[in-house]
Formats: C-alpha cells, structure tokens, sequence
C-alpha cells in the first residue's frame, strides 16, 4: 500500500516509520511540509499524491497548552482532521486517526467502551471529539483509534520525565487518584499495521492491557529500573494544572477483541521492554 503519514517527526509518528516501512511505500510528511490545517494545501497534496490510505498522527497534544491556546487546540485537532476526512473522500481513500480516552469524562467505575456516553472536560477532549465528529459525518471508511498515556522511544514522555526527575530527586511527587492505562507506541502501531489489512471499519479503543494509577505506573518504572526515590502520593487537585484530567480512562478493547483481534500485552511487560531500549 501506499500510505501516507501526518505527523511522521512525532512520538507515534517516528514509530509507524519503523514498523511499516518494509511492507509499505510511505508518504511522510511534518507540519512543515503539510499543514494539514490549511484546506486548500491539504487537499491538494494528498490528491496530487494519491495514497491508498492516510494515518492522522498529527495534533496538538499539550493538554495544558491547549487550554491557553484554544485556537491552535480545535485548528490542529478539529478543522486538521476535517480536512483531511474531505481529501479522503475526494480520493475514496480511508482515514485512520489517532483520538484519546480524553474524549470521555472520567467519571466511570468500568472501564470505557467504545458506544460509552462521551462528555470531554478539557479543551484538548473538546477539540479532538470533534475532529472524530467530522470524520463521522464525511466518511464511511475510517479507522478511529482512541488510546492512552502514550510514551515511545521519540519525544517526551512520563516514563523519561520520571527517570530524569529521579537523578536530582530523592523523592517525587505523583498523582494517585487518575487511572488509566500506559500504551507503548511501538505496541500500539503494531496492532494499526493489522487493522490496516482489513475492513474492518469503525471506531477501536486500543491500549496495552491492564490499568493503574500514575503513581503506580511510577512505582513500576523505578522497580523496573531499579532507582531508588521515594514517590509520594498526591490527589490532582493538589498537583493544580490548567487543564482538568479524566479520572478514570481505562479503555476496554472491545471492538478489537470482537474483530478477532489479539489483546495487546500487559502494560508491565511492555514498559520493561522500552526501560531496556531507554536506559
């Protein structure tokens, strides 16, 4: 297939290059080199390059910054994603997008699936479901793909923060009342290669499996790693941040799983695996 990558310098990004390179020719592209924000350019290119299917790993990420920058928040995530969904329909191509467990209120004592009530309580939330309602209303081939707490070998990410506040830290202060569930890029690209093959068209929580707190998750990442620093446990009012947190966004793999599809593994596992790559 000819695929074309938005967002291909990003922490996903830089691992969807990895995994489907040898299967597939790629088209990669950055915000410099498609804006995905401006229409006119975005429908363009990708008619003018006509791929057999496009993957949205393009946004604005920074969840406090979105709430300072509202404007950038629903240009990149919301009018970015419609246009992209317009070029695809022009080209009769399918969309996959990338969205978030943010898009959920966090208020559940189960974990969310796909058909839940959504209810976003941030900015971020707000401008990515509606980035998924343009998709909905365009197109009838697309693959949205929500996931959580994502970390990989390219860019920022809790794990990398934890270990580098850990050597000048002899202790560090965690969230313990926000659960989710850690989602290694590399994981989650893998499972995308495999959705790619079908269609099997629709809306797919997809995370490794599992869940925990943040102050769990870093617990685990210092045992694993084996550093010693004290974490101490705080409720996210304490820890005050401009942007408000789903406190529950555990994604059950609902439809994945009813597609055939194999679980992806345990959280532990995986944040072993990249512990070894990082350290």
């Amino acid at each position: 297939m000819k695929i074309l990558i938005t967002g291909s310098n990003g922490m996903l990004g830089y691992d969807l290059k990895e995994v489907l390179n040898d299967a597939h020719e790629l088209i990669l592209t950055t915000s410099k080199t498609l804006d995905i924000t401006d229409k006119e350019h975005t429908i363009d290119f990708i008619l003018d390059n006509e791929p057999d299917l496009v993957i949205n790993s393009a946004a604005y990420t920074n969840v406090d910054g979105c709430e300072e920058n509202q404007d950038i928040a629903y240009a990149v995530n919301s009018e970015g994603v419609k246009n992209l969904a317009i070029a695809c329909k022009e080209l009769d191509c399918p969309l996959v997008h990338i969205s978030t467990d943010y898009i959920f209120n966090g208020k559940n004592d189960r974990p969310w699936i796909e058909d839940d009530e959504i209810g976003p309580i941030s900015v971020y939330g707000k401008s990515k479901l509606k980035g998924e309602e343009a998709i909905l209303e365009i197109l009838d081939k697309y693959f949205i793909i929500r996931t959580a707490w994502l970390y990989g070998i390219n860019g920022k990410n809790f794990p990398k923060t934890m270990l580098e506040l850990a050597k000048d830290h002899s202790e560090i202060t965690v969230v313990y009342d926000e659960v989710g569930t850690p989602t290694y890029t590399l994981d989650l690209v893998k499972a995308i290669s495999e959705l790619i093959e079908t269609d099997f068209y629709g809306i797919y929580h997809l995370t490794n499996s599992g869940s925990c707190s943040w102050c769990e998750f870093s617990r685990y990442i210092f045992e694993v790693a084996d550093v010693d620093v004290k974490v101490i446990p705080v409720t996210a009012s304490e820890f005050a941040r401009p942007a408000p947190r789903p406190s529950y966004s555990v994604l059950e793999n609902k439809n994945w799983i009813e597609k055939g599809f194999k679980p992806l593994r345990s959280y532990k596992e995986a944040i072993k695996e990249y512990i070894e790559l990082i350290k």
